[in-house]
C-alpha cells in the first residue's frame, strides 16, 4: 500500500521568490478576546463561580483567572469570533461583571 502525505497550512502564507513564508501580520485563528475587569463590587468567589458556571471552567482554572482579574486588574477569559465573544460579554454583564471585547494582540 502506498502512502500519500498531505500538508495542511494552519496559517496564511504568501509566495516570495519561489519560497513560502508565513506572514507575521497574519491574524490569529481566534482574533477576539473577552476581557473581564476588576471591580470593587463583586466578591472573588462570585467571579470564580461565574467562570465555572458560564464557561464550564474547572475550579482551578476559574480561580486562576479570577486571581488574575484581582491582582492585574484584567484577564482574558475567552477567545473566539467577534460575535461569540460579544455574546459572552453580554452574559458577563448579565452576571454583573465588567467585561469588554478586544482584538487579540491589542493589549500590550
Amino acid at each position: 500500500m502506498e502512502r500519500m502525505s498531505i500538508s495542511v497550512a494552519t496559517e496564511p502564507s504568501q509566495e516570495v521568490a519561489g519560497q513560502t513564508e508565513v506572514r507575521d501580520e497574519a491574524a490569529p485563528l481566534t482574533p477576539w478576546n473577552l476581557v473581564v475587569w476588576n471591580d470593587p463590587v463583586n466578591l472573588m468567589s462570585y467571579v470564580s463561580y461565574v467562570f465555572q458556571s458560564y464557561f464550564g471552567y474547572s475550579e482551578t482554572k476559574a480561580d486562576a483567572l479570577m486571581m488574575q482579574v484581582h491582582t492585574e486588574g484584567r484577564s482574558i477569559v475567552s477567545h473566539g469570533s467577534k460575535e461569540t465573544v460579544e455574546q459572552h460579554a453580554v452574559a458577563m454583564h448579565t452576571f454583573g461583571l465588567w467585561a469588554t471585547v478586544e482584538r487579540a494582540g491589542q493589549h500590550g
